[in-house]
C-alpha cells in the first residue's frame, strides 16, 4: 500500500513530529510505503510531489486544524486527530488496511472552490469544528503572547516600576522593552485571537471583521472572553454574508473588497457594542473578583484541578484549553493560574526523566537514554515529552503524572506563586521579578516531579518482570493452540 500523510497539531511543536515519527516507524514494520508532510511550526522537510499524490492509494490526515484537501481530488481521505497517530500509529494503520476506519471524504472538492473560503471540514462533529476554530486562533495568538510576555518580564528585571517615567528606578531600556512587549505585541493578543478564529471559520474574508471584533473586545472591556465571542461571531457573520448576498457579475469584483468587509465589520461591531460587550465585561469582572478573593486553600484546590487537566492529555485539547484560559486571565492582571499551568506542564517530563535516572529497572535501555532528552523538554515546558512513556504504559504513567502535576499546581497557587511570563519554563526563573516567590515555585515543581517518580517506582513493573510475563503469555497461547 502507498500512503501519503499529513500531521498537524494546533501549536505545531510536538504532536506534529511525534505523529510523523511513529507513522514512519510503524509503516516500515508493516511494509507500507509512506511519505509524511508536517504542517508544524517549522517548514516541512518534505512536500508531496504530483507523483506522490498520483501514486498514493489513500491520504491520511492526522490533524487538529483545518487542512486544505483540494490537491487530493479523487483520493480516499482518512481524517483522525493527531493524537491518535502519535499514540497508536500501528493500530491506526491496521484500521486503514482492514477497512475498520472509513474514509471521511473522497477528495473530490471542486477545483473552482473559492480560495478565500476554508478547507472542507465535512465529517467532523460541530464540537470538533468549534474546537479546531478555537485552537487555530490560539495558535496564531501564542507567539504574540510569548514574545510580549517575555519582553515585559525582561523589563521587570530592571525593577517593577523601572518602565514608569519619573520613577526613581526609571530606565529607558526597561520602558522600551515594556512598550514593545506590552504596548505592541501583548496588546495585539486579543485582536489576533479573534482574527484567527474568524479566519478559520470563513477564510481570508473573515480577517477584517475578526480583527475589528477583537479590538472592540479590548475597547468594551470584554477582554479575553469577549474576543472569543467576537471571533466566532465575525466568522459566522462573514459566512452568511458571502453565502446569501449575491451580486450581478459586473459588480462581483466589489464583493471581497467592499461589500463583505463593510457589512461584516458593521454587523460584528454593532453586536459587540450594543449586545455582547457589556454582559461579557460584567461576567469577566465577576470572574476576576472571584479569583482575586480566593484564600490559599481554595487557590490550592483550583491549582490541583489545573495541574491534573494540564497533565492528563500531555499537550492535547484539554491541556491547551486550560493554558489558553490562564493566558486570558493574564490580560486582567491575574498571573497565578499561568504559573500553575507552567509548573504542572513541566512536571510530567521531568518526573518521568527523574524516574529513568533513579529507578532504572523500571525502564528499557532505550527509555533511559531518551530520559536524558526528556529532562530538557520538561525544563522547557514541553509537556509532550511524556507522550512516548505514556503510550507504552498508559495505565501507570498517566495516573503518576496527573498526581505529580496536581501537586505542583496546588502548591504553586496555594503558596501564591505568579508568573509574568506565559512560557519559557525554568529559564524564566533567572529573570528577576518574573516569578513571584521563586523558591516556593521551584519547590512546587520539584515536589511534583518527585511524586511522579516515586509513584512510577511503586506501580510500574520491572522491565525483566514484564518481559517474563510476556513470554509466559506467549507460552500459554501456544499451549492453548496445541490443545485446541
Amino acid at each position: 500500500m502507498r500512503l501519503i500523510a499529513i500531521t498537524a497539531c494546533p501549536t505545531g511543536v510536538a504532536h506534529t513530529y511525534i505523529a510523523e515519527a511513529n507513522l514512519k516507524k510503524s509503516a516500515a514494520k508493516m511494509g507500507i510505503d509512506i511519505v509524511v508532510e508536517t504542517h508544524g511550526a517549522v517548514e516541512s522537510e518534505y512536500h508531496f510531489t504530483d507523483e506522490d499524490i498520483h501514486n498514493a492509494d489513500a491520504v491520511l490526515i492526522a490533524a487538529d486544524k483545518v487542512i486544505d484537501t483540494r490537491r487530493f481530488k479523487g483520493k480516499r481521505i482518512f481524517k483522525v486527530p493527531v493524537a491518535r497517530a502519535a499514540k497508536d500509529a500501528t493500530g491506526l494503520l491496521n484500521n486503514i488496511l482492514s477497512g475498520a476506519l472509513k474514509p471521511e471524504a473522497t477528495g473530490n472538492v471542486s477545483t473552482t472552490q473559492n480560495v478565500d473560503t476554508p478547507a472542507n471540514a465535512s465529517g467532523k462533529s460541530i464540537v470538533s469544528q468549534l474546537y479546531i476554530h478555537l485552537i487555530t486562533g490560539v495558535n496564531l495568538m501564542i507567539p504574540f503572547v510569548v514574545a510580549g510576555g517575555i519582553l515585559i518580564a525582561l523589563s521587570f528585571s530592571f525593577g517593577i516600576t523601572a518602565a514608569t517615567p519619573g520613577d526613581a528606578n526609571f530606565s529607558p531600556i526597561a520602558k522600551m522593552l515594556s512598550d514593545v512587549g506590552g504596548g505592541a505585541a501583548f496588546a495585539l493578543m486579543l485582536p489576533i485571537l479573534s482574527l484567527g478564529i474568524s479566519k478559520s471559520i470563513s477564510g481570508n474574508l473573515g480577517i477584517v471583521s475578526g480583527a475589528v471584533g477583537g479590538m472592540l473586545a479590548v475597547h468594551t472591556g470584554a477582554g479575553f472572553l469577549g474576543a472569543l465571542f467576537a471571533g466566532f461571531l465575525a466568522g459566522y457573520i462573514t459566512l452568511a454574508v458571502v453565502k446569501y448576498i449575491q451580486l450581478p457579475k459586473v459588480l462581483a469584483g466589489l464583493k471581497p473588497i467592499l461589500i463583505v468587509p463593510l457589512l461584516t465589520v458593521l454587523l460584528t461591531g454593532a453586536s459587540m457594542i450594543l449586545v455582547i460587550g457589556q454582559p461579557i465585561k460584567m461576567l469577566l469582572e465577576a470572574l476576576t473578583s472571584f479569583l482575586q478573593s480566593m484564600g490559599n486553600m481554595n487557590a490550592a484546590v483550583m491549582g490541583l484541578m489545573i495541574g491534573v487537566m494540564v497533565a492528563f492529555d500531555m499537550g492535547g485539547p484539554l491541556n491547551k484549553t486550560v493554558c489558553m484560559f490562564a493566558i486570558g486571565l493574564m490580560s486582567t492582571g491575574i498571573y497565578e493560574p499561568i504559573a500553575a499551568c507552567m509548573a504542572a506542564g513541566m512536571v510530567p517530563p521531568i518526573g518521568i526523566a527523574l524516574a529513568t535516572t533513579l529507578f532504572k529497572r523500571k525502564f528499557t535501555a532505550q527509555e533511559r537514554e531518551t530520559g536524558k532528552v526528556t529532562y530538557v523538554l520538561g525544563l522547557s515546558f514541553i509537556t509532550e515529552g511524556a507522550i512516548p512513556y505514556a503510550v507504552s504504559d498508559p495505565l501507570r504513567v498517566i495516573p503518576a503524572i496527573c498526581a505529580g502535576s496536581g501537586l505542583a499546581g496546588a502548591l504553586s497557587m496555594g503558596l501564591g506563586c505568579a508568573s509574568r511570563a506565559p512560557h519559557g519554563g525554568v529559564f524564566v526563573l533567572f529573570i528577576p521579578n518574573v516569578i513571584t516567590h521563586v523558591l516556593a515555585y521551584i519547590f512546587a515543581i520539584a515536589a511534583g516531579a518527585l511524586l511522579t517518580a516515586v509513584i512510577l517506582r511503586v506501580i510500574k513493573k520491572d522491565v525483566n518482570q514484564t518481559l517474563t510475563e510476556g513470554v509466559k503469555d506467549v507460552n500459554q497461547h501456544e499451549e492453548s493452540f496445541e490443545r485446541g
